[in-house]
This record gives C-alpha cells, structure tokens and sequence, in this order.
C-alpha cells in the first residue's frame, strides 16, 4: 500500500475517493518443515505400578521412516516428471535449503513408495485388460548390470488405451515372451502396433492355445519409410504420401467432429477404404514390376508396407481403433526425456520400480489429475486402506470422486 507523500504529511487535507490496483506474479521456493506427532503418556492413579499408556502412532508407510508422504511425493514428481536424477535432488536440497537428504535415502524413498504404490499398479493393469482393444510399443532403455561393470540393454513396454490408462512393464529383453506376460491370457480384442516380429509370433502362438488376438497396424510407421525415401525417389514417395495424408484428414475432420463409432464407420468405409485401395494397386504394381531396388530406402518402405497390409486395413473395419499408435509413442515420451538425464536405471529392479511409477503418473495425466496432488493424498491414505478399496483411488476413480459435486460441496 503506497501513500503520497503529500497525503502522509497532511492526512487530514485530504480526502480518499478510490485507488488504482497494480497486480504481479510472484514466486516463492517451496519450503521443508517438520511434522511432530506427539503422544502423551499416561499412569492410573490407583495403579501407578501398571505399564504407562500411550495412544499407537496413526498408520503410516514405515516406522520412523523420516520422509512424510508430501516429501516422498515431491522425489517422485522431480524424479519422474521433471526428470531430475537423484544425486541433482540431493545438492539442490542441500545447495538451497541446507537439508541433506543423500541420494541413498533418496533411492529407498523411491522403492518405498513404489511398493506401496504396486496394488494400485495392478489394479490399472487389470481394468486396461478387460477391454477390446490397447495399443503397445516399447522403449529400450539401459540399465547397469552388477558384476559387469558395464551397462545392459532393457525395455520399457508400454499398454495404452486412447482416452484411458496408461501402462509401462519392464523387461531386460525384446523377445516375443515379453507379450505373454503383458498381455493376460484371457485378453481378447485388438493390439495396434508397429511391424516388429515378436507382435507376429506372440499373435500366433495366443491363437493356438487361448482367444485370438487380432494386430492392427500403424499409418505413422508406414509413412515414415516413405518420408525417408524422399531423397530417392521424390515422385513416387510423395504421391503415397499425399495418399496418407488424405487419410489423416479424414480422421482429423472425425475429432473435430467428435465422432461415436458409426461415423467413423461410415466415413471410413466411403472414403478411405477407397484411398487404401489406390494406394496397394500402385504399391503392388510397383513391387511387381521391381521398379526399386530391395535394398533402397524406397524398396524397404514399399516391401514394410505390402508386408503390413492386412494390419493396416484393421482400422477400416473396426470403427473402434485409431489409424496410428501416436498416442502410446506420446505415453512413452517423458522416459526418452528422462533417460537424457540419468541416462540409465540403477540396476534391473530399478526398472519395475520406474515401470510402476511411470503407470500412474502417465495414468494421472491422460485423465487430467495432477501427480503431486494425486501422490500426495494416496500415499497418505494408503497404509488404511484394504484391498478392495484400492479400485476407489485409481486415477480414473480419484478424478472423478473430485470431480463429484458432493465432494466439492465438502
């Protein structure tokens, strides 16, 4: 509040008659402090030889475990969201804030929480499973091999639903067996995915001993050998590509429109079956005729494409399922911007710890909750909860709990 000078010298000369307001945003650092649960003790009068009484401490994640759940919350988002490795944290803490928290603790926090945090992991698992249709993709990411001094090769595979959870597992291989245990045995629908083997192999082998399982292909990975092929043979490539195009305005013009499954069908069926249907004439013309080399960025776009063909010509037929897997490439982003910054996991299990981390931090955003909000509160209802209580505290059920008048209204 900022008087005249005038005024503060002859404040009964004059007389208020308004103001004028000038707001700024600020900032201020987050802060630590420490929580005191104190517990009085008590002896019966007329038995002070009886034990003291005292009230049990509430339920909490560990015994004397000195990180509440809103510290623990904060290592998650800053590790997992704003991809700051845990010896970064360690010196900001001290550089900044004068606390030590070495990177150590900072590690058991990390698993701590990750063990608590599994059930609801499960729970996204299983309700993603129950449906007809997800999309897959995986990530390679390195961890350190302990014995070898040097690093492994591993992968993040990633489950996706559009407009649904999101779902990492960790695996140190690539192999198709990987799939089996992603993907249950009683799950039967639709799995998009790129043309890579093990898709292939894990469809087959699901066929003969459970419920088939149908691969649908990816538009974006077909047009990306094309795109790449530009430099080669710029005619032929741009025309498959204008094709393409053709096919995702159709698609974008369904989003704006919010189509249900019957739009989608019938413009699909109108429009873009007969788009499909040009560009395999042309593509099979070609490879008949060996316009390209085998070997050429055009030939290799050419033979990946007719190879892919029956998958790509799924999304005609189930009005259900998108033309490309972007959404479960954009799930699998914040790891590859992680990875720039710590660069590999720890060790093996490091990577279930992450996986389930992951699940429900990508789970938060794609149903428009705010991890640290979300962490915050389930980690602090966790330790009295049952079982059965943990499908009420899944992303999806925690937003739309807030999202309930009545608990606004409370």
């Amino acid at each position: 509040m900022i008087e005249p000078q005038e005024v503060k010298d002859n404040p009964e000369g004059f007389r208020w008659i308004g103001e004028e307001v000038t707001e700024m945003l600020d900032y201020q650092p987050g802060r630590f402090f420490r929580r005191q649960i104190i517990r009085r003790k008590f002896v019966r009068r007329d038995q002070p030889e009886l034990a003291p009484i005292i009230a049990p401490l509430p339920e909490s994640l560990q015994q004397r475990c000195l990180a509440a759940p809103g510290l623990l919350a904060q290592v998650i988002i800053s590790k997992y969201c704003d991809h700051l490795p845990l010896y970064r944290q360690e010196q900001i803490y001290w550089d900044r804030y004068q606390v030590w928290l070495p990177r150590q603790s900072l590690a058991r926090w990390v698993q701590l929480a990750s063990e608590w945090l599994k059930p609801i992991y499960r729970q996204i698992k299983e309700q993603m499973m129950r449906g007809p249709y997800i999309q897959v993709d995986e990530t390679p990411i390195k961890y350190l091999d302990p014995g070898n001094g040097k690093t492994g090769q591993g992968y993040l595979w990633v489950a996706h639903r559009p407009d649904d959870d999101v779902l990492f597992e960790w695996h140190t291989t690539r192999e198709a067996k990987c799939l089996d245990q992603l993907i249950p045995i009683g799950f039967s629908g639709t799995v998009q995915c790129d043309g890579y083997s093990a898709y292939g192999r894990f469809a087959k082998c699901r066929a003969s001993v459970s419920r088939p399982v149908l691969l649908a292909g990816c538009w974006a990975h077909t047009r990306r050998g094309f795109h790449e092929a530009l430099d080669h043979a710029p005619k032929e490539a741009g025309w498959i590509l204008c094709q393409i195009g053709h096919l995702y305005d159709i698609e974008r013009n369904l989003r704006r429109q919010r189509a249900g499954c019957a739009l989608r069908d019938a413009y699909r069926a109108s429009q873009s079956r007969l788009i499909c249907a040009r560009i395999q004439r042309v593509l099979q013309r070609w490879y008949l005729t060996r316009r390209f080399l085998p070997k050429s960025t055009m030939g290799k776009a050419l033979s990946y494409a007719l190879a892919q063909w029956d998958s790509l010509e799924v999304y005609l037929k189930e009005p259900g399922i998108e033309i490309d897997t972007n959404l479960v490439e954009n799930a699998i982003r914040p790891t590859a911007l992680g990875k720039k910054n710590w660069l590999f996991f720890g060790d093996a299990d490091a990577g279930e710890r992450s996986a389930i981390i992951y699940s429900i931090i990508g789970s938060c955003r794609r149903h428009g909750v705010e991890p640290y909000s979300y962490l915050h509160d389930v980690l602090t209802r966790l330790p009295s909860m049952t079982n059965r209580q943990i499908k009420d505290i899944v992303p999806k059920a925690w937003a739309a709990a807030r999202s309930n008048p009545a608990f606004r209204a409370a």
